[in-house]
């Protein structure tokens, strides 16, 4: 889990929380319910750049992984509530899809796996950091932080961040009530989630005064062909744009 109280360490000078995109980072996206209403999306940068095990491990559970899948236990994200906080000012904690109640612990390469990287640092809201039980204990949990929680740098490795608007979903969770062990009153649950490689593509090919839709036409018609988070060539049809976004476009699932 993310342990609080404190205040140490600083960020080595970059402000995380609001470091530009890097286009070659992988982006997916949570869509949220609160109680049975929708709440929102929030849409990630995974920081592959500089913690690209960590991030692949969190980005592998938009998709069934058929060695997990073999014993019957859910695997992925999907249907998964942030059972711990809202915390106000501090983090939301979700991703125990085994017990839901944070004693659960998976990961793609095993129970657990080490630290990766204390590189990125918590210098504000809206970052992603690996739940933990002590050094080297990462498997399936994470946090999403609210605010700027520094005791935690050296300690919770941070892998990747909010996007846009994305951060006002988390302040709907984050002003949930909670009851025993901060657990919300209201079950704050991801819906869906997924990847999104085509979004990607359009964030970083941006025309002043053209639509999204616009920008799609363009640039289908340009190459045809989109690439992966690992350089793979994909058509953009309807083969792999699996799903439409809340902007109208399609999202590539995998």
């Amino acid at each position: 889990m993310a342990s609080g109280g404190g205040n140490a360490g600083g960020g080595g000078g970059v402000e995380w929380h609001v470091r530009p995109p890097n286009p070659k980072n992988p982006v997916v996206f949570f869509d949220i319910t609160i109680g049975t209403i929708p709440a929102g999306r929030i849409k990630m940068e995974l920081f592959a750049d500089i913690a690209p095990k960590t991030a692949e491990n969190f980005r592998h559970r938009h998709s069934r992984s058929s060695a997990l899948a073999s014993t019957g236990l859910p695997v992925g994200y999907k249907g998964c509530q942030f059972h711990r906080g809202p915390l106000r000012d501090f983090m939301i904690q979700a991703g125990d899809f085994l017990k839901g109640d944070g004693s659960g612990c998976a990961s793609i390469y095993g129970h657990q796996f080490d630290d990766e990287t204390f590189d990125a640092k918590h210098t504000g809201p809206g970052l992603l950091s690996m739940a933990n039980s002590g050094p080297n204990t990462n498997g399936c949990q994470f946090f999403i932080t609210c605010s700027k929680c520094d005791w935690l740098d050296n300690k919770h490795v941070v892998f990747g961040r909010v996007l846009g608007d994305g951060l006002l979903v988390v302040r709907k969770i984050e002003n949930v009530a909670t009851g025993p062990n901060n657990r919300p009153k209201l079950a704050c649950v991801i819906a869906e989630w997924a990847q999104c490689f085509l979004e990607q593509i359009l964030d970083h090919y941006v025309t002043p005064n053209q639509t999204l839709e616009q920008q799609y036409k363009e640039r289908i018609e340009k190459n045809k062909v989109g690439d992966d988070v690992q350089g793979n060539s994909k058509e953009l049809n309807s083969t792999n744009c699996a799903m439409i976004g809340n902007d109208g476009l399609p999202f590539l699932s995998g």
